[in-house]
């Protein structure tokens, strides 16, 4: 595979999607993740509705193009979801990432897929699910 495959203009396009969801004081919850391959990191800060699910987001991610497509699929789906959705889902993509099983539910991730034959960007795809999974309790 040729990197234009994996940076599709789809992908480039998602990065521009996160200045709609910036990072703020005003998100109590906040989670860092940096990749170990790369070297991008993602700032990710959350705020929990009443009823437990994530009721706001924002992010700041100084990432690759993966990375920051990544973070663009994560936060325009994680609006309302629980933690519990959210340790599931990243545990998905990680298990999917090594090889196992078929691209897990998560609305957008198709468009990163490719990502999945580049193991040296594992990391980035990861980024928002780690970050997120750090501060969100799980049962």
């Amino acid at each position: 595979m040729s990197a234009t495959v994996l940076y599709t203009p789809e992908v480039l396009g998602l990065a521009i999607e996160l200045a709609r969801f910036p990072l703020n004081d005003a998100l109590p919850l906040k989670g860092g993740a940096r990749s170990k391959s790369c070297g991008s990191t993602i700032m990710l800060g959350l705020a929990l509705a009443p009823d437990g699910t994530i009721g706001d987001i924002g992010v700041r991610s100084q990432a690759c193009a993966i990375g920051q497509a990544s973070a663009a699929i994560f936060v325009q789906a994680a609006k309302g979801m629980s933690a519990d959705h959210i340790h599931a889902a990243g545990k998905a993509v990680a298990t999917w990432l090594a090889g196992e099983g078929d691209l897990p539910d998560w609305p957008g991730l198709s468009v990163i897929a490719a990502a999945r034959d580049y193991p040296a960007r594992h990391g980035a795809v990861m980024l928002p699910w780690n970050a997120a999974m750090q501060v969100l309790p799980s049962s």
